[in-house]
This record gives structure tokens, sequence and C-alpha cells, in this order.
């Protein structure tokens, strides 16, 4: 796979019958490599091991229902209140980053309500804090360090 614009990582690989496999550490099982899942698995282990997030506050991949479509959000980090840190948008590294990408995670934000958003292809990352009173975000330099 195609190096990306994070630490390297010791990822568990393996073969079967569906193609390569990637072990995601969250799910606790192995997942099929495609290019995203690529850049999700490089963001989980980001978060655990150079911000310090804790494991048991980051969920991947479910469900959330978006003005009655279904859609699946990437990668979020809760608070110990069970209020959301962190909302996550991963895009394979072909893809480039646009106004889209940001209005999708916009719209994920209008039920999730996270603090921060992140949106990254693997090779471009872009971090915002969320400015709720004025319905704006804030781009940053990078996300904060895991904090209690």
């Amino acid at each position: 796979m195609q190096a990306l614009d994070f630490p390297p990582y010791p990822f568990r690989l393996k073969s079967s019958e569906k193609g390569l496999q990637i072990f995601d550490i969250i799910r606790k099982k192995f997942v099929l490599l495609q290019p995203e899942e690529w850049v999700r698995q490089h963001v989980v282990h980001f978060l655990i091991n150079s911000k310090k997030y804790p494991k048991s506050l980051i969920n991947v991949e479910k469900q959330l229902v978006v003005n009655n479509l279904k859609k699946r959000y990437d990668v979020v980090v809760y608070k110990s209140d069970g209020t959301i840190a962190l909302l996550v948008e991963c895009k394979a590294p072909e893809i480039q980053i646009s106004q889209e990408t940001f209005d999708q995670i916009a719209r994920y934000n209008l039920l999730l309500k996270s603090d921060y958003l992140m949106v990254t292809n693997g090779l471009h990352h872009y971090y915002c804090e969320m400015d709720p009173a004025n319905e704006k975000y804030k781009f940053l330099k990078e996300i904060p360090d895991f904090s209690r």
C-alpha cells in the first residue's frame, strides 16, 4: 500500500480468499484492506500512539442517519462523559479533499456535535475546532492530545 503522511505502525496483515486484510485494533477483527481502510487504520494508530487517546474511547465505522439516509462515520473519539471529542472523515489517498468533503463531515457533525473535526486522505490532514455558538469552525495546525 501507499506510504502515508503518518508515522510507521506495526500493522497485522493477512491474506484471505477475499484479498489482503488488516487487523483493526478497535473492532478487534481483520477487515479488507482497501485504500480508505489503510488511511483509517493509520488514523486510529495515530490517535492512540501519537495523541494518546485511549482505545476504549475510539469507535470506528458506525452507522448514523442523516436526513433519513443511512451513513457511516469513519472514526469518533468520545470523551469520558459520552459526548464526542473528535469526528474523523477518511478518504482514500487518491481522493482530493474538497469542500464537498467538509460539507459531508459538517452534516454528520450536526448530529454528533463533536468538539473537533479531522479530514484526511492520508497525505493531507485538516483539523478544525468547532465554534457551535457561531456555527463555524476554525482551522488548526493539529488536534490536541488527549486530556482527561
